[in-house]
């Protein structure tokens, strides 16, 4: 019964989440900077590995609805929430995170990944601390062999939840800029060295997030 209770309360956040996403995003203005990465990759049938700050995650998901992503998500009750209002926009889950269910949720993004599907990741989440970069991202894209595309974003006027994440909502009408940063390869010949790439991608996604903000 307290199973049956929990799962209408989650169904009910995230339905309710739902509708409010696509109310507010729906007069969001984009500006989009350096897609011709995006575009060339996705021509050529490339599966991508995004990676992006947890905080900025609500308006990138909307940005790229239904276009064959697949989500890292925690196996936390709000994981479970984020993953029903991510499916409503075309998303599919990968469960895990690095401090729960992490070496199964490595192989399942590395599946999905050779099934063509992105895979979105954000290396601070789930618990922070905020703009810490665990490797899981680089020793994917190491197994996978899949490029890792940073991205940054920033809106002219939004509220930010008093989370550890500064969880951004841009307002409605507010301009987002999203800007894709530098691409990267992981090319170690062991998944544990790859995580000699993690200051570099760091790098490359706060120059995306510092251009976003210029």
């Amino acid at each position: 019964m307290a199973e049956q209770k929990r799962d209408r309360r989650i169904s009910r956040i995230a339905w309710l989440g739902s509708v409010a996403i696509r109310l507010i995003a729906s007069t969001w203005r984009f500006e989009i900077t350096n897609d011709d990465v995006l575009r060339r990759l996705r021509s050529q049938r490339r599966p991508i590995i995004f990676v992006f700050w947890h905080g900025q995650m609500l308006p990138l998901l909307y940005h790229h609805r239904h276009q064959q992503v697949s989500i890292m998500v925690s196996e936390h009750e709000d994981g479970e929430i984020i993953t029903r209002i991510a499916s409503t926009l075309g998303y599919r889950a990968v469960r895990g995170s690095t401090s729960r269910g992490a070496a199964r949720a490595l192989l399942a993004a590395c599946r999905v990944l050779e099934d063509g599907f992105d895979v979105a990741i954000s290396p601070d989440g789930p618990r922070g601390p905020a703009r810490s970069f665990a490797p899981g991202a680089v020793v994917i894209a190491q197994r996978s062999g899949a490029p890792i595309l940073p991205v940054g974003m920033s809106a002219t006027s939004a509220w930010r939840l008093k989370s550890w994440d500064r969880f951004v909502i841009p307002r409605p009408f507010s301009r987002v800029r999203i800007v894709y940063g530098e691409l990267t390869m992981v090319e170690r010949e062991r998944a544990r060295a790859a995580s000699a790439d993690v200051p570099l991608v760091r790098d490359r996604l706060m120059d995306a997030e510092r251009r976003a903000h210029a």
